[in-house]
């Protein structure tokens, strides 16, 4: 049996703004809205989505999955996306931890790692 990654689903309140904020992010496109939820996928179709479900309850704990991304320029790109509505959090990390911890608009966690090495 072999299996493809086709998603990953993330709950949101607001799925289309969810979805939105996540493809300008990653510099992606909306693919599907529908009552469901919102698909957004890289530019050339390829690889795995993100999926935003809608959800009614609250997020109540530290999320189990999250992304981890990388900049080219970490403390730029955590001052951007602060300007756009996310915020740094604390989950426990070492104060000296190579990535940033921040949360989405809808407060899902995810890791803003350092630049990888040529």
């Amino acid at each position: 049996m072999q299996l493809s990654w086709e998603a990953l689903t993330i709950d949101a309140h607001d799925p289309a703004a969810c979805g939105r904020w996540w493809a300008e992010t990653l510099g992606w496109e909306v693919a599907s809205e529908t009552g469901y939820g919102v698909e957004v996928r890289p530019p050339d179709g390829r690889g795995a989505s993100l999926f935003f479900t809608p959800v009614t309850d609250a997020k109540t704990v530290k999320n189990r999955l999250h992304l981890d991304l990388y900049a080219e320029d970490q403390a730029a790109a955590v001052v951007a996306l602060e300007t756009r509505g996310a915020e740094r959090a604390d989950i426990g990390q070492e104060p000296d931890a190579a990535c940033v911890v921040m949360r989405d608009p809808e407060g899902n966690e995810f890791c803003l790692l350092e630049p990888r090495e040529p």
